[in-house]
């Protein structure tokens, strides 16, 4: 068998058959081929890091609660007592001359969906509690 013969770097010719290091050369060749390994995990794992924000940025925002501003147009006399967030509607609760009303809104566009008038009919706290354990 002939033994060829390559170039190497720099133009230099070197036999295919290289010798073996000796242990401590082979050490430090493990420990660099060990970084080696690790800087390319790490880089791998940055160059994902900054995909991962790429794609993030451009998927669509959900928008929250539509427009920044919305207006609710509710008589002048009416005095707002309480209001309430379910998803996209709101609830107010407002009281004029003793007469309680309950206005359901669209927070997307401010519309009133549904009016509620609130009667007593003279029931009194006892009377609901006791109605309520039934």
């Amino acid at each position: 068998m002939t033994r060829g013969r390559i170039m190497g770097p720099a133009g230099r010719e070197r036999d295919e058959d290289e010798k073996p290091l000796d242990p401590a050369a082979e050490r430090v060749r493990r420990k660099m081929v060990r970084l080696l390994a690790v800087s390319i995990g790490i880089m791998l794992v940055g160059v994902m890091a900054v995909l991962g924000v790429v794609v993030y940025k451009t998927l669509p925002q959900p928008k929250g609660l539509g427009a920044p501003m919305v207006s609710v147009e509710l008589p002048a006399d009416e005095e707002i007592v309480e209001t309430g967030l379910d998803g996209d509607r709101a609830m107010i609760r407002t009281r004029a001359g003793g007469v309680d009303r309950l206005y359901v809104v669209s927070l997307a566009d401010g519309a009133i969906v549904k009016r509620l008038d609130v009667s007593r009919g003279g029931a009194t706290r006892v009377d609901l509690e006791k109605a309520a354990s039934r």
